[in-house]
């Protein structure tokens, strides 16, 4: 492992495998460096790219801050386009997703980004997504960790409720999640009500691939579809048979794709 310093002095730990043009990895809610997709995603694309996977402030190896904001996140992405060389592709999965956007229009140099299946599923003006940053606050407030996990799987995600019943008979998966669950309200910080900033993606202007599995759920590809439709020039893409628990081997040669330009 190594370690970059953030703007605000957090360190940031990440790994660099693989050559070519650099490649940063952004997880969604609850994964890191050594837990979720990008163990997977990483090696693969490594073949082509220098490939670099880290761990998001307030998991695994890496620290925090007293005061969390999306754009301290934004500037650990700087940190890490820095070791990368000055610029650098991002490739995000849900949340991190959302995040990769957010530091295109925050002005980082970025060479294009893959996004996977950004959650914005409120954006039909429900309202309900401005109450999940504030019910994991106070669940976790109360050191409720494990009922933090069970809200944000069952009635953010939608994961379904025997699925959530199951889990924490699996100690060595449920104990992974409670431990980064103070970093649930990170991701529905970034996700600004689970609603698309219509404005701020308007700003983009860097090349994006919008994703979307063929078989997830309805509402995320409709999340996917509208995103892609505010910022100028993005492409929309759907992989046949994938969910939002997307097989790497089916990703990787799409981002491979669209990264190198074919």
């Amino acid at each position: 492992m190594s370690e970059t310093t953030s703007l605000d002095g957090t360190r940031i730990g990440y790994d660099k495998r693989g050559s070519g043009p650099a490649v940063i990895l952004v997880d969604g809610a609850f994964c890191s460096r050594a837990f979720g997709p990008s163990t997977r995603i990483a090696p693969l694309l490594a073949q082509s790219f220098t490939v670099i996977t880290y761990d998001r402030r307030g998991r695994g190896q890496s620290g925090d801050a007293e005061v969390y904001s999306p754009s301290r996140e934004v500037e650990d992405l700087a940190a890490l386009i820095k070791v990368a060389g000055g610029t650098a592709s991002l490739v995000g999965l849900s949340s991190g997703a959302a995040l990769s956007l957010e530091a295109a229009a925050s002005g980082l140099k970025i060479s294009r980004i893959v996004a996977y299946e950004p959650p914005y599923v409120d954006d039909a003006g429900t309202g309900a997504g401005s109450t999940h940053e504030g019910t994991l606050r106070r669940l976790l407030m109360d050191g409720n960790r494990s009922g933090a996990v069970t809200y944000f799987m069952k009635d953010m995600v939608g994961v379904p409720a025997i699925v959530v019943k199951i889990m924490p008979l699996m100690p060595w998966l449920w104990g992974k999640l409670k431990k980064v669950a103070h970093t649930l309200p990170y991701d529905a910080q970034i996700m600004t009500d689970f609603r698309i900033p219509r404005v701020r993606f308007s700003s983009i202007r860097v090349p994006v691939l919008m994703m979307a599995g063929a078989k997830t759920q309805p509402r995320l590809i409709a999340a996917a579809k509208a995103a892609a439709g505010v910022i100028p020039g993005a492409q929309y893409r759907e992989l046949g048979g994938q969910t939002h628990n997307v097989d790497p081997a089916v990703l990787a040669p799409a981002v491979a794709q669209f990264l190198e330009g074919r």
